[in-house]
């Protein structure tokens, strides 16, 4: 299915050129110039579809991990950005003159086009050094969003205008036919999906402090509904609605409960941002808008795996002991190592449940705590996980264990470098991480 979807996506951003290579379309223009039309051509197709990658559609979802899908979408983009920066100078030395760079003597859509690239170099420069800048993702987020209205918007006005190559009616079909395709999957995303979330809120059922900066939020579904089916492991996208003073933002989480309670959906979100540190605020009463689940960092979906080392670092334990829970509740008779680093010990999440899971026979759970920052008398393991870590705590695992990690960025790295030294392949390994 992924090959498909794959096959599909490269069929429709293509299909500017593909439509151009059919009708045979012959001109007196330079290679160049026909360079410079077919970059933007392609762009025009890869812009269009953007919306489409991030509208949170299942089907798309499914078979990549919206975590995948999201990084393949900033690619994309530069990727575009890229090709209309060549557009420019290749029909400028194609034909059309230097003039075409340097003065702002041109048609109006020529100037349309060179406002629409000085608006994507200003994004990129803030979408790379926003945070140096000061500036929230929730305010990112609303740029990144106007910003895709007006470019895909003038892009659209630029190229009927200034593209003499979109004569033939199939090219002017195309064209409206992307635009629309963009612009249902934009509305759907923004408009539609969260209006229906608003409609029907999950209610907050419960708050419990798991550590000094760590919280649980029990959310329940509307009177006479379900709990939607998940997989353990998985996430959604919340936002919280609650008193007037505190914000108003979606945030993605982890669902750290299991699917086999139906009584109520939980996650545990550590405070960690302007966002996040208003979390132990949150009352019972207080109700979310809730769009879930996605992603696919989940042992179910992986049938083939029967032996398991979790890595988590801090509240990467999140998705872990949703899995956890799951293997307990359906009395797995999996092997299971969990390796959870934290700072300290006042930072390990869950300690006395994972204890007690530890202490029973199914799933058969050992658990081993590792901390950089360990008080007088840890007993324990301490220090990184690194490669020497990894070797003396993975001693005795087999050839056919699969490895889940979810931890910063950073650690994660270092946990797969230090895995592939120990000769575990990349098929073993099953990772989730979000660049946005």
């Amino acid at each position: 299915m992924a090959a498909v979807f794959a096959a599909l996506y490269i069929v429709v951003a293509l299909s500017p050129l593909i439509v151009v290579a059919a009708l045979w379309l012959k001109g007196d223009m330079t290679l160049m110039h026909e360079t410079g039309t077919s970059v933007a051509f392609a762009a025009y197709g890869i812009i269009a579809l953007q919306p489409v990658l991030v509208a949170r559609w299942k089907w798309v979802e499914r078979p990549f991990g919206l975590d995948v899908v999201s990084r393949f979408h900033k690619y994309m983009g530069v990727f575009a950005v890229v090709l209309l920066l060549a557009h420019p100078p290749l029909m400028a030395y194609g034909g059309q003159g230097v003039a075409l760079l340097t003065t702002l003597n041109q048609p109006w859509y020529v100037l349309l086009g060179k406002a629409l690239l000085l608006l994507l170099l200003i994004h990129v420069g803030l979408s790379v050094f926003g945070r140096a800048l000061g500036l929230t993702f929730e305010k990112w987020r609303c740029a990144h969003n106007a910003a895709a209205v007006v470019i895909l918007g003038g892009v659209f006005v630029h190229s009927l205008a200034a593209g003499y190559d979109l004569g033939p009616t199939p090219l002017r079909v195309l064209w409206v036919f992307l635009l629309g395709l963009t612009t249902f999957a934009f509305v759907h995303h923004k408009v539609l999906v969260p209006r229906r979330s608003r409609r029907r809120p999950y209610v907050v059922v419960g708050i419990e402090r798991e550590t000094h900066n760590v919280w649980t939020v029990k959310l329940a579904p509307p009177a006479g509904e379900k709990i939607y089916d998940y997989h353990p492991g998985q996430f959604h996208f919340l936002t919280f609605r609650r008193s007037a003073d505190l914000p108003v933002e979606e945030h993605h989480w982890t669902i750290s409960s299991s699917p086999t309670n139906r009584d109520f959906i939980s996650s545990t979100i550590k405070e960690s941002g302007d966002f996040t540190a208003t979390i132990g605020k949150t009352r019972v009463g207080d109700t979310a808008d809730v769009q879930g689940p996605f992603g696919r960092f989940c042992y179910t979906l992986y049938p083939e795996d029967r032996d398991f080392v979790f890595i988590a670092g801090g509240i990467g334990i999140t998705p872990v002991m949703s899995m956890i829970r799951h293997m307990r509740d359906i009395g797995s008779e999996a092997s299971v190592l969990l390796i959870y680093a934290n700072r300290t010990s006042k930072d390990i999440a869950f300690r006395s449940e994972l204890a007690e899971i530890e202490s029973g026979s199914r799933p058969r759970l050992k658990v081993a705590h590792v901390l950089s920052s360990p008080e007088s008398g840890w007993a324990g393991e301490s220090g990184r996980i690194d490669r020497d870590a990894l070797a003396r705590l993975l001693s005795a695992r087999g050839d056919e264990t699969a490895y889940y990690i979810c931890a910063p960025p950073p650690m994660t790295s270092v946990v797969i470098a230090g895995l592939r030294s120990l000769g575990v392949p990349y098929a073993r390994m099953r990772t989730e991480q979000f660049s946005f």
